[in-house]
């Protein structure tokens, strides 16, 4: 079924479309700096804050009494700066369930009607979290310096409850045109991690450079200290399979250029992380430093997908247009193997269904975890990534992990082979006919997620090369190598798991929450986990070809029974027959 010709020869373009990728790449954007001092800040008066507002609540779940204090105490904060105050109440899904939360508005109207939106969280899970507060602070003190200045821009104050849902209300009606949004984190925390600027977002998209660069700037002034980016490899990771811990998230996917100011970069700082007033006024300042020169700078452009490389900057079309052209070799072979494998009257449909089967475990898992969500078991499931620890791994969340993965065992081993009997699938699955249906199914899912997201495609197309060359029948591979191209196959996807586990520190049991979690809250929607089910269910299928071909396939039964001497020569072996004489 494979070609060895057409496949090679598939492979010239990619010659041509490495070059424009090479001449693709263009200079980093500068961002945009202030002349004014950032010194109307008090840090003093705005740690003094900090300790106020913790003592009056320091327990400040989403909805709770404690949070609702602090949400009067911003309300009574942002009048007496002479701020317009608004509140907006909602339902959300929270890291404790379901609570009536409010989102507190304050407006500071400019000469301009578009606006730059600062938010800051003032909930916490756990308590006292005075870093995760240290926001909040920042947020009252900003609005004491800028509701006496003159302003070029309307500003508006935001302080939410709720998590991702309180940012996605927020963003899908900030009040009008948005120019730039800066969401703060811990402003006072004693530990540093990096980015100190945080740009990713809950699509693929990042948040434009000319505002990561501006933030950044104003940090390495106010405090000496270089928010460092991550490196091209995390960049890539990052777009291919979005996620954030930061409020900045559903912003970007919004449209709305933004990105996190945190001491503690994108994760939450700790409970009980220290806390300090030298903190509170350099990072404090360079929030004010950087509002100052989105104040009187040109509107910034829309987030979009790039990857930094050095000095350059990688957009997202040459991406695209590399993953087509890696992709064209395999979805040649595929259906060049297909009109093969139809002229030897080799049967293709039947494996598909099997091909089906080989998905329905993982189909059912994704089943089962939405039930789970739709019966009230796994009552906390925001619509977003949270950090690790926020909603523990009880007895519940083990109970539901441990039921997920029984059900994929069981489907497999039981379910899967009931199901092909009953769909009338006979035969060997390392006939020619399977690695037809199996490579069909995957350029399929390979050409979906492509116009989707085409980072995740070229995580993909490794596994799409390696898999047809470990099951195409004209690839005789020892069973050791056929194994280590499945196994090869498997590795970008897991480094990017790897990736994200770093990134949020996280082990494997809290990652596999943490996914169970984004199906359950939405996050990854049900067209897309269909989209993973069925192409673990092909991964599946690959390894039981790559399995039966180990053990011999169908030529391993086919023993010889009759033979001849070894020196005849049969009837028409020197073209002496009527059906050899008109070749």
């Amino acid at each position: 079924m494979l070609d060895p010709r057409i496949y090679r020869a598939a492979f010239l373009p990619i010659l041509f479309v490495l070059v424009l990728v090479g001449f693709s790449l263009r200079d980093q954007p500068r961002g945009v700096t202030t002349t004014l001092a950032p010194d109307a800040f008090d840090g003093d008066a705005a740690f003094a804050s900090l300790d106020a507002l913790a003592e009056a609540a320091p327990s400040r779940q989403p909805g709770s009494a404690g949070d609702q204090r602090v949400a009067d105490r911003v309300r009574a904060g942002l009048r007496a700066s002479g701020f317009e105050v608004s509140s907006r109440s909602f339902q959300a899904q929270t890291s404790v369930g379901e609570r009536q939360v409010e989102t507190v508005l304050g407006q500071r109207t400019g000469f301009s009607s578009r606006r730059i939106l600062v938010v800051a969280q003032r909930d916490a899970i756990a308590s006292p979290a005075k870093a995760q507060l240290s926001g909040t602070a920042a947020l009252l003190e900003l609005a004491r310096v800028l509701g006496a200045r003159t302003l070029d821009r309307t500003l508006v104050l935001a302080s939410v409850s709720g998590g991702p849902e309180a940012a996605e209300q927020l963003a899908r009606d900030p009040g009008g045109a948005v120019d730039a949004v800066i969401v703060l984190g811990d402003m006072a925390g004693t530990q540093t991690r990096q980015p100190l600027v945080v740009p990713w977002g809950s699509d693929a998209a990042v948040a434009p450079l000319e505002l990561r660069r501006t933030v950044e700037t104003a940090v390495a002034t106010e405090t000496a200290i270089r928010s460092r980016r991550a490196r091209p490899a995390v960049e890539y990771a990052r777009l291919s399979a979005p996620l954030t811990l930061g409020l900045q998230g559903p912003f970007i996917a919004h449209g709305l250029p933004a990105v996190l100011l945190s001491a503690s970069g994108e994760r939450t700082p700790a409970a009980d992380q220290e806390v300090s007033a030298a903190r509170m006024t350099v990072f404090g300042r360079a929030a004010l430093r950087s509002l100052s020169a989105l104040d009187g700078a040109r509107d910034m452009p829309a987030p979009s997908a790039y990857v930094l490389i050095e000095r350059k900057l990688l957009p997202e079309w040459p991406v695209r247009l590399l993953g087509a052209a890696l992709l064209l070799p395999v979805l040649l072979a595929a259906v060049d193997g297909f009109a093969r494998v139809r002229r030897r009257h080799e049967p293709v449909g039947r494996w598909l269904r099997w091909v089906g089967a080989c998905a329905l475990p993982f189909v059912l898992a994704l089943l089962l975890t939405l039930v789970l969500k739709l019966t009230g078991l796994l009552s906390a499931a925001p619509p977003g990534p949270v950090a690790a620890g926020e909603i523990p791994r009880d007895g519940t969340a083990l109970a539901a992990l441990i039921s997920v993965l029984v059900v994929i065992v069981l489907g497999w081993f039981a379910l899967r082979p009931l199901v092909t009997r009953l769909s009338g699938t006979k035969g060997d699955p390392a006939a020619p006919g399977a690695a037809a249906a199996v490579l069909l199914v995957l350029c399929g899912i390979a050409l979906v997620v492509w116009v989707v997201n085409p980072y995740t495609a070229l995580l993909l197309i490794p596994a799409l090369h390696l898999w047809l060359l470990a099951i195409a029948p004209e690839v005789r591979l020892h069973p050791f190598a056929a194994l280590g191209l499945f196994l090869i196959g498997l590795l970008p996807p897991l480094l990017v798991a790897y990736a994200y586990a770093r990134q949020f520190g996280l082990d494997p049991l809290e990652l596999a929450w943490m996914g169970m979690l984004l199906v359950a809250g939405g996050s990854v929607n049900v067209f897309g986990a269909l989209v993973w089910a069925l192409l673990l269910g092909c991964a599946g299928a690959v390894l039981t070809i790559v399995l039966r071909n180990w053990s011999g396939g169908p030529d391993a039964e086919a023993h010889v029974t009759v033979r001849g001497p070894t020196s005849y020569a049969g009837p028409g072996s020197l073209g002496g027959t009527e059906s050899a004489l008109r070749r």
